[in-house]
């Protein structure tokens, strides 16, 4: 068995001592506060100390701020000597209106000799990689979404109460019989899957297991599209006004709705507003709408959503797929439609129940757009969510050549954590624990603190392989059919599954609303779509998994800590990740070990005795001291 490492649990606040290595680090408290992003006009405090052998006698802040395209030079003081180094402290006001800064800092002699400070260090090369600052505009995000548990529902392979009959519904549809088929994977002629298989899950399916749902912990329902379309996966909208004929009604919608807020949960929908379907009521390619598409004449009512080259068969689409037909955002009859209009599909469906949306493909949509959207929500029903789907970090991320603004205050509240998904991943596959450490606290940093906590956080989605097939496959096979019959071993079942229990539990214990993808909780397999959208197991789940999971929800939804509370470090090297959540006198502590060795740690601890909330066993303290034992791949959660 490994030496314990000594942690410190509960670390207080403490000044830099003068022999630490950094001359600046910008998550320390004794260089720079507050922490992380700033309201508009804050007073941000920098504190720089260099030794004193470098014989600076002057420093500067020099700032870029992005958006307004100015840079300013702010000189900080010297202190005078702090040991075997010089302080160097200022106060920089950030600006009256979001941006997104770049700052350095830049040191001289007397003589006029000096150099620059920046992430990687001194250097005096004229190139800099500057530390971010976000700027943003505080206002009021929901709090029920980042507090409670998200669950991700593929709608028609949810549950099925009937077989529905496909006959004079929109895109040439045909029903599996069997629920339990693996979905259609083969391409057509022309080499693409069609997605016209369905298996028939229903809004009522859905309405029928709500007391499931709710016994998972679940209060947030997250559901992929739900309107007419031609597909099975719904992104290619036939028709925003209308409810998927084989999903159900409008009456059925607004039946689920009710049922989930008398339960105490929400409805999340997704929207797709980049691009509709060529099948559709708007566009209309190959007639099936007795109304005029664009294209079939160029004097449709819709014709200017869309940007022809020639018109009708070469047209601007969604990553070059002619089946979905990309709109004209900045169209006044479109941004009507979806958003101005008094009844806009926006303010339509929210108030039919829904509370929030979704956005698909968010930075393929312009930032004007995304404000209008957060503003007809906040007017509509003001306590709405709106998230967006970004793959890397939202608050720098650049799109189609444009520095995007998601997070600074008048566009989205959160967004999809995908950045959280690959870094706990690359941890549980025999990465560094403080690798996962470093990502989580560049999103720290980086995003305002509204939108850290209201991040949709996830271990898989209708995108992405299913997350215990990644945990325990030792190999992919590199055939299509192959991994279409794939199933895991026994003994790689039970690895994965052994991993699965560790991802699920940081993601219930990490700020930001857990997010559930229908199934994973039951134990579902299947590499990239669809076999990553298989139907639910229902009467065959994975018992034991599946207890887990909801005792991971209920204890999300007991504890505020896990809701809301802080983020602490205590440890994380190697296989071990151990952090804190403490709001008002509440802590709570989640310990993971990744790794097929048991690993022992020993932990400062208060006089009480902890609890490990997983197992509800009590835990020994001795003179203030515990001694945590981690078995192979075990995690606990102590209070």
């Amino acid at each position: 068995m490994p030496s314990p490492a000594k942690i410190n649990c509960f670390p207080k606040e403490r000044p830099v001592p003068m022999s630490e290595p950094f001359v600046f680090d910008p998550r320390c408290d004794a260089c720079k506060t507050p922490f992380g992003a700033a309201v508009c006009g804050t007073a941000v405090t920098f504190h720089c100390r260099p030794l004193a052998s470098e014989a600076f006698t002057h420093c500067a802040l020099v700032v870029f701020c992005e958006f307004a395209g100015v840079s300013q030079e702010v000189e900080l003081p010297l202190e005078g000597p702090a040991g075997e180094r010089v302080c160097f402290s200022g106060v920089f006001t950030t600006p009256a209106q979001p941006d997104l800064l770049w700052y350095h800092f830049r040191f001289w002699r007397e003589d006029g000799s000096g150099c620059v400070l920046d992430k990687t260090g001194y250097r005096s090369d004229g190139q800099t990689d500057s530390w971010q600052l976000t700027v943003y505009r505080e206002n009021s995000t929901p709090a029920w979404f980042g507090a409670g548990v998200t669950y991700q529902i593929f709608p028609d392979r949810f549950c099925r109460l009937t077989v529905p009959d496909p006959d004079g519904l929109v895109g040439n549809r045909w029903v599996h019989q069997d629920w339990d088929d693996t979905p259609a994977w083969r391409p057509d002629p022309d080499g693409e899957i069609r997605n016209r298989d369905f298996f028939g899950g229903s809004l009522a399916g859905i309405t029928s297991k709500l007391d499931d749902l709710r016994a998972l912990g679940v209060t947030t329902l997250y559901l992929c599209p739900i309107f007419e379309s031609a597909s099975n996966h719904r992104y290619n909208t036939a028709d925003y006004t209308k409810i998927d004929p084989m999903l159900g009604t409008e009456a059925d919608f607004r039946t689920l709705c009710q049922e989930a807020h008398r339960r105490g949960m929400r409805v999340i929908l997704d929207g797709v507003f980049n691009h509709t379907g060529s099948q559709s009521v708007y566009f209309n390619a190959d007639g099936y709408y007795p109304t005029l598409g664009a294209a079939q004449s160029q004097d449709s009512p819709w014709y200017s959503w869309y940007r022809f080259h020639h018109w009708p068969d070469s047209y601007d689409s969604w990553w070059g797929i002619h089946t979905l037909p990309a709109v004209e955002e900045s169209a006044p009859s479109y941004v009507d439609f979806i958003i101005d209009g008094r009844d806009s599909i926006i303010r339509r469906w929210l108030r039919a129940g829904a509370d929030g949306w979704r956005l698909d493909v968010a930075d393929e949509l312009p930032d004007w757009f995304l404000e209008k959207i957060r503003s007809a929500m906040e007017e509509t029903k003001p306590d709405s969510i709106l998230i967006g789907e970004v793959w890397e970090d939202g608050s720098n991320k650049i799109a189609y050549s444009q520095r995007r603004r998601y997070l600074l205050g008048s566009e989205t509240h959160g967004l999809m954590n995908y950045p959280f998904r690959t870094a706990l991943l690359a941890y549980l596959r025999g990465g560094d624990a403080d690798d996962f450490r470093e990502a989580m606290e560049t999103l720290r940093e980086n995003y305002p603190k509204a939108a850290f906590y209201s991040a949709m956080n996830f271990l898989g989605t209708h995108d992405t392989p299913r997350i215990l097939t990644l945990l325990g496959a030792r190999e992919i096979p590199g055939d299509k059919a192959e991994r279409a019959a794939y199933r895991l071993l026994p003994w790689e079942r039970a690895e994965g599954i052994a991993r699965l229990r560790l991802a699920a539990l940081v993601l219930f214990t990490f700020p930001g609303s857990p997010m559930v993808y229908y199934g994973d909780e039951a134990g579902m397999e299947g590499f990239e779509d669809p076999l990553n959208r298989g139907t639910y197991p229902w009467g065959q789940e994975d018992t034991e998994l599946l207890a887990w999971f909801s005792r991971l929800g209920t204890l999300r939804n007991a504890y505020p800590a896990l809701q809301s509370g802080t983020l602490s470090w205590l440890y994380t090297a190697g296989p071990l990740l151990i952090f804190a959540r403490e709001a008002d006198s509440e802590r709570l502590v989640t310990a993971v070990n990744a790794s097929g060795d048991p690993h022992t740690v020993t932990l400062s601890w208060g006089p009480s005795s902890p609890q490990d909330l997983l197992s509800g066993e009590s835990l020994a303290v001795s003179d203030g001291v515990l001694r945590l034992e981690l078995p192979p791949w075990g995690g606990r959660l102590l209070r």
